[in-house]
């Protein structure tokens, strides 16, 4: 008798959350694995995570890499972003400046990959300091529309809107990896369905390269 469930397999993708030092990148990371709020900040050299997770119906194997926001490790950000496939770029909305970082790292991510259509989600953290805050909400929606990226305003302390953030990313990947997928199947389809040129290659291999000359 047939399965009624057919297998997918996991896919592992691969997160990088960047920003300014003290924005809150370890405290969202901390909270979309382990659901835990994180008091003391503490500054990050590198933190890696996985967890596995379901979007619309596929399992998904996530690699995050927390990074450091201190400009002693800048250097360390140039393997980040080359290996990467996703991702979430933090500012603080209580900084102005962190603002400006996120426009630098945007800007060095798209020369590493040479790519301006990168799987990005902008994160605004801190919502729960409004009375705090110095980047106007307008301001970064402009820019989430002119990057054409989601944008999300989180507070890692209330767990608000985290979840969503990565979910937004998982989706972003997928659906690249689903057109590159689709790209090379129609590549395979279209040299089964005119295989005339490779016949022609081996006709002439076979003509040329496997003579035999007695002397």
């Amino acid at each position: 008798m047939p399965s009624k469930f057919s297998y997918q397999p996991c896919r592992e993708l691969h997160v990088v959350v960047l920003g300014a030092g003290g924005v809150g990148k370890s405290c969202l990371t901390a909270q979309f694995v382990h659901n835990e709020w994180i008091e003391s900040y503490d500054p990050t050299i590198e933190d890696s995570y996985r967890t596995q997770i379901s979007v619309d119906g596929r399992q998904v194997m996530l690699e995050i890499l927390d990074t450091a926001g201190t400009e002693q490790f800048v250097a360390m950000r140039d393997l980040y972003m080359k290996t990467g496939h996703g991702f979430i770029l933090v500012f603080s909305i209580t900084s102005r400046a962190s603002l400006e970082e996120v426009l630098n790292l945007r800007e060095e991510i798209i020369r590493i990959k040479d790519d301006v259509k990168v799987p990005i989600v902008i994160v605004g953290n801190k919502a729960d300091l409004v009375d705090q805050r110095q980047v106007d909400r307008a301001r970064a929606f402009s820019i989430s529309q002119r990057w054409q990226a989601p944008y999300y305003e989180t507070s890692a302390r209330t767990r608000t809107n985290v979840d969503e953030v990565f979910v937004d990313l998982c989706r972003q990947m997928l659906r690249r990896d689903s057109s590159y997928t689709d790209s090379n199947d129609d590549m395979y389809h279209q040299k089964l369905d005119n295989p005339s040129s490779s016949k022609r290659r081996r006709k002439k291999r076979s003509n040329g390269e496997n003579r035999c000359t007695i002397l």
